[in-house]
């Protein structure tokens, strides 16, 4: 009997794989500039936690979905994801310099092939999503479903539409309703896009994905408001980025609105909500997903 990896490994083995199918992810044969293949790989294998692929993958994994063509679904997200990245630090949004402990796309590429660079990063991943029947054998009807929730949560109704918000909001926030809104938008909807994938991948039932969608939705809330938290009390040599600049910037963030120890318990509050919704749902086996929910509760970075 084969012991069970630890988190730690098992998290590591998916950045490793992921990594892998990521480089592979642009055809060598294909023609493109080599300026725009340099500046879309700059960022995309810049590392990080990918948790948006092992959130796709644990999904898949929770129902004995096929872990293959979740690894495509889990690359297609963490191009949207690192498109969103490289637009975000642009000088017209949060106008960055480091990210991931590296100089922002624009200041190594210049912000026009930034801008392209996440661009087709964006472009590729509906490219992945759409070969995952071919190269796979996921059934079409799910495809089409893995792109309109891509579409639906990756645009102007999720996190295309959270940024706009956020950059609405940094003329001040009243409420904590909005503040809730951008994170929901911004954060969540990538990540419950995420788990929603991974589950169509595997079949799910509507039930099981209305699991997996709150799951989502409460996860990503939380993981916003530790980020919050922790640029605030966060290590900058862990984070790979400054810290304070929200209050720098002077945006509104959780610990603004209801103090930083309130704040710490709201991620608990939606860590423990987001763990009962995945073990009531009756998945086959949800203690990955568990141990996620956990170790993005506890993160320092």
């Amino acid at each position: 009997m084969t012991e069970r990896a630890s988190f730690r490994e098992y998290h590591q083995n998916i950045i490793e794989r992921v990594a892998t199918r990521l480089e592979e992810s642009l055809p060598a044969q294909w023609q493109i500039p080599s300026s725009l293949r340099e500046a879309m790989l700059y960022s995309l294998m810049a590392g990080g936690k990918r948790m948006r692929p092992l959130l796709v993958m644990a999904a898949c994994e929770a129902l004995d979905g096929n872990a293959d063509a979740a690894l495509d679904a889990a690359c297609a997200v963490e191009m949207v994801h690192t498109y969103s990245l490289i637009h975000d630090d642009l000088p017209a949004m949060d106008n960055d310099d480091y990210r991931r402990g590296k100089l922002t796309n624009h200041k190594v590429f210049g912000e026009a092939a930034a801008i392209l660079a996440g661009d087709a990063l964006l472009t590729h991943a509906f490219y992945l999503v759409a070969r995952l029947s071919q190269v796979h054998g996921v059934p079409a009807e799910q495809v089409v479903n893995i792109t309109m929730d891509l579409a639906e949560l990756a645009g102007p109704k999720g996190m295309v539409g959270g940024q706009a918000a956020d950059m609405e909001g940094e003329q001040g926030l009243t409420e904590l309703s909005q503040l809730e809104y951008i994170h929901l938008h911004k954060t969540s909807d990538l990540i419950t896009f995420s788990l929603l994938a991974g589950g169509r991948i595997a079949g799910a039932d509507e039930q099981k994905l209305e699991a997996l969608r709150t799951f989502g939705q409460k996860l990503g809330l939380a993981f916003q408001i530790q980020d919050d938290i922790l640029d605030i009390v966060g290590d900058e040599a862990k984070l790979g980025k400054k810290t304070q600049s929200d209050m720098k910037q002077e945006k509104v963030t959780y610990p603004y609105f209801i103090g930083l120890e309130a704040s710490r318990g709201e991620v608990e509050r939606l860590t423990a909500e987001a763990k009962s919704a995945v073990i009531e749902a009756g998945l086959a086996d949800p203690s990955r997903l568990l141990e996620i929910a956990d170790y993005l509760m506890n993160r320092d970075h």
